[in-house]
């Protein structure tokens, strides 16, 4: 059996769902305008110079999930999703998910945003299996806290052996498709691995270590 293994942010979307949803809190009033957009743009800034302090951006992130129940969430989940989300699936990402389809490869979207925003974007696309960093549940509603481990730089590599050990028969060949220096240690894991629309620094390393560079944005 195959895998292929997508990063989600600027790779199957032409944006980043995590700051679009931090984005979409602000414009709603759920969250202080000034504030929150100079945070939200500074993680983003430092998660893109692949300096970012998981952590410390779980807590900011998660803080929205535990001020409010969980109907009201899931209300602003699906406005988001067709309102931020649909617009930047990126559009040659459909075509290659049904490429590996098509060879009978199993897909994953795996992804530093959390699950709560990630879930209803991976069923949009048709992806079955998710690895995305996990807020803590409890009694129905968000905690604020992290669960476990956060699915980050090299923790995607560690979250993602644990779901391959799991797995019977084992994968014989994985690919991977990512736009970011945060997931080179992931692109290494992998048997094949694509570049997609990359930054600098993972196009740098990809034309050095000879790994294909595509884009899917169509333009």
């Amino acid at each position: 059996m195959r895998l292929a293994i997508f990063d989600l942010d600027n790779t199957l979307l032409a944006g980043d769902s995590d700051y679009l949803w931090g984005q979409f809190l602000v414009e709603q009033g759920v969250v202080e305008r000034v504030a929150y957009e100079r945070e939200n743009q500074r993680f983003y800034d430092e998660y893109k110079a692949g300096t970012l302090d998981i952590e410390a951006f779980c807590h900011f992130s998660f803080a929205p999930l535990a001020a409010h129940d969980l109907p009201t969430l899931l209300g602003w989940r699906e406005q988001f999703v067709q309102t931020k989300i649909v617009p930047v699936i990126a559009p040659l990402a459909p075509a290659l998910l049904e490429r590996h389809r098509m060879q009978g490869d199993h897909l994953m979207i795996t992804t530093a945003t959390n699950r709560f925003v990630t879930e209803p974007i991976a069923e949009l696309l048709g992806v079955d299996t998710l690895i995305a960093t996990d807020p803590e549940f409890v009694d129905g509603r968000y905690t604020g806290r992290l669960a476990g481990l956060a699915n980050f730089q090299g923790g995607k590599v560690v979250r993602l052996n644990r779901w391959l050990d799991q797995q019977q028969p084992p994968f014989e060949h994985l690919s991977c498709y990512s736009d970011s220096r945060n997931d080179l240690p992931l692109l290494e894991r992998a048997d094949a691995a694509v570049a997609v629309d990359p930054d600098d620094v993972l196009r740098a390393e990809a034309q050095r270590r000879g790994w294909p560079v595509i884009s899917l944005r169509g333009n």
